[in-house]
């Protein structure tokens, strides 16, 4: 065989080869756009404590009892500096000056307190989220959509479009005091 047609037979080779792999590729790899926001960022909301413990008590105790966790799933370290956290009333908390470690949480405290590297404080003395129903959105500092989670009845319109709703977003029966996210 001619040179020219083995370059011409491994370059169709090549070019199946990246048009099957294409196809092929996983679902997480398909993914919406919301979904690939929080893949790209290693950034999530991994558990939500809602509805703090305790019965009608709203000092500062309780208001600390009530958090959003924030984790980062890869290795490296995530400059959440003007990132913020916000609910569906549009109640806004902005991390200043904070990286998130590989690998690790930070919890958002709704209470007032002094901020460590595991905790932060929203420093309100009021409840943020709603213990019947919410959605707790995350964004970077570019205002872009991240992650969110939510729990109780509420619907809305995720980023990427799509009307979903959320009832069969729970993990377990947690009395509507956690959510999870999607």
């Amino acid at each position: 065989m001619s040179s020219r047609l083995i370059r011409r037979i491994a370059a169709a080779t090549i070019a199946a080869g990246a048009a099957l792999g294409a196809a092929a590729l996983p679902a997480s790899a398909q993914s919406s756009p919301v979904q690939a926001a929080a893949y790209r960022s290693g950034v999530v909301i991994s558990d939500v404590q809602a509805d703090s413990p305790g019965f009608g008590d709203r000092g500062n105790r309780s208001l600390n009892r009530e958090w959003i966790d924030v984790t980062n799933t890869f290795r490296r370290s995530v400059n959440l500096d003007g990132w913020t956290l916000s609910d569906e009333d549009g109640h806004t908390y902005t991390f200043h000056h904070y990286r998130l470690d590989g690998r690790s949480t930070v919890r958002v405290h709704t209470g007032i307190g002094r901020d460590t590297y595991r905790d932060v404080y929203q420093d309100r003395r009021t409840s943020v989220w709603d213990r019947r129903s919410d959605t707790a959105t995350l964004r970077n500092d570019h205002g872009r959509f991240i992650d969110d989670a939510s729990w109780g009845g509420r619907h809305h319109r995720g980023h990427d479009g799509d009307h979903r709703g959320h009832d069969g977003d729970h993990r377990g029966d947690h009395g509507g005091r956690h959510g999870h996210r999607r």
